[in-house]
């Protein structure tokens, strides 16, 4: 996906992008495509992503950092959520651009509080998610106009995260908005996340994934232990859930949800660090722990 500038003479640019929209819109699955790795978790339930993760793509004279957000929402007022929320609109204030992902043809009502949230003045670009979706391509310059006429964007393009339609044409779009600056980065970084907070991710997605609709909002995943022995990580995780009733859920008979959810997770992990992985994985009870500050600060919630 990098451009080759070495000839053009250009200064180096660096720049946060930050990625925003409500839930479910394709915030992580753009995130992953830009820099052609997945570091931010994917899957179909909303709030999916809970932590801003920086997602690093180095091309000959420019660095993008992505900033990937939670989805803004206020249907749940817990502490969680509130956190969340704030994490998107610390992003806003710490960027210099702003890639606003809204679903072709479709503008909610969530898509409206993000758009509320985007500080004037900011460079915004308008990123339409799923064109490719829209059986009628008649409906997206209307729906470009609606939308328009909520903010003054900078720019508007139409891609497929998932298929990778016209996110070059994004890509160009948004260096010419970077400042000149040197790397934030090494050039072959992919995330400023570590291995440890990569671990709990990759096997709460397992979760999300497995689990589907059985799934209690009120989970997290803990790293209790994480000990790197030669070319093997050890890893102990503790996944959290709310009541008692939600252990079962997690372990499923005979523990074979668990086993599963822990098998498909360590396979990702050895895939993702290129090294061997044992993982061993429990379940705890840890009532009210997603309204309770101290509770979330200790799982890595700021």
């Amino acid at each position: 996906m990098s451009e080759d500038h070495t000839n053009s003479g250009e200064a180096f640019r660096c720049g946060l992008v930050a990625i925003v929209g409500r839930p479910n819109v394709g915030k992580s699955t753009l995130s992953n495509r830009l820099v052609g790795q997945k570091v931010s978790i994917v899957s179909r339930k909303a709030q999916t992503t809970r932590h801003r993760i920086h997602a690093v793509l180095t091309e000959v004279n420019a660095q993008f950092v992505f900033v990937d957000t939670p989805g803004f929402q206020r249907q749940h007022g817990s502490a969680l959520n509130r956190v969340m929320n704030r994490t998107v609109t610390q992003a806003l204030a710490d960027v210099d651009l702003v890639f606003l992902l809204v679903e072709a043809g479709r503008l909610a009502e969530g898509d409206r509080a993000v758009i509320a949230l985007l500080p004037a003045g900011a460079r915004v670009v308008l990123v339409i998610n799923k064109a490719d979706r829209l059986k009628d391509k008649s409906q997206l310059l209307p729906f470009i106009d609606e939308v328009r006429s909520l903010y003054p964007f900078a720019e508007i393009v139409p891609i497929s995260a998932e298929k990778g339609d016209n996110v070059e044409r994004l890509l160009a779009v948004a260096r010419g908005y970077l400042p000149e600056g040197e790397p934030m980065f090494d050039e072959d970084a992919i995330t400023d996340r570590s291995e440890r907070f990569m671990a709990s991710e990759f096997l709460r997605e397992k979760l999300f994934r497995l689990l589907g609709d059985e799934l209690p909002y009120g989970m997290a995943v803990e790293i209790e232990k994480y000990e790197l022995e030669g070319s093997l990580r050890r890893i102990h995780a503790a996944v959290i859930v709310d009541k008692p009733g939600h252990k079962g859920i997690v372990i499923g008979k005979n523990g074979d949800k668990l086993k599963r959810i822990a098998s498909d997770a360590r396979r990702e992990l050895e895939q993702l660090l290129d090294a061997r992985v044992f993982l061993e994985v429990w379940v705890k009870v840890r009532s009210g722990w997603s309204d309770d500050e101290r509770a979330l600060k200790s799982l890595g919630y700021e």
